[in-house]
């Protein structure tokens, strides 16, 4: 990899975590947890259409170890880290037969499997399945918003492109 390619990557990541940071900032929209706009999600479905497989999970898991840090939230990490992995390995294999036109139906699939990620880790963590009746509020929380983000990283895309 050049440095060209490697400076990418890590200005990426910070814009990530910037954006990352910022929505830590914002209140909550429901006392559901786990439900949030995942606005940093922009930089990963970009990178997915736009890098190699293992470039965009650097990224990923550089902007999850770190915003874990910056939240001060440690336990936060597994649940991130699992509905990220899954959501990612998703939108990988998506990316074959979905076009750049229609990122955003990726990015909605990557949201609901990062949800079922989330809440796959929080049942093997607390060792209870009653964390499974959240699921539905994620799921259509997550279609909204992997919708909202994956318009915002079709947008990106096409204008890198030009």
């Amino acid at each position: 990899m050049d440095a060209k390619r490697l400076t990418r990557l890590a200005l990426l990541t910070a814009l990530a975590l910037i954006i990352f940071t910022v929505e830590l900032q914002l209140p909550t929209l429901a006392p559901v947890p786990g439900m949030k706009l995942g606005l940093a999600n922009i930089i990963t479905v970009y990178a997915v259409y736009s890098f190699s497989a293992g470039e965009t999970a650097m990224i990923l898991v550089v902007r999850v170890l770190l915003g874990s840090l910056i939240a001060g939230n440690m336990m936060s990490l597994a649940y991130s880290m699992a509905g990220g992995m899954l959501c990612l390995a998703g939108m990988l294999l998506l990316r074959r037969v979905i076009d750049k036109k229609h990122i955003w139906v990726c990015s909605i699939l990557g949201a609901v499997l990062h949800n079922i990620g989330q809440t796959c880790a929080a049942i093997v963590l607390m060792q209870t399945s009653t964390v499974i009746a959240y699921l539905p509020f994620l799921l259509v929380s997550g279609c909204v918003a992997g919708a909202l983000t994956g318009m915002a990283a079709q947008l990106v895309v096409s204008r890198m492109n030009k």
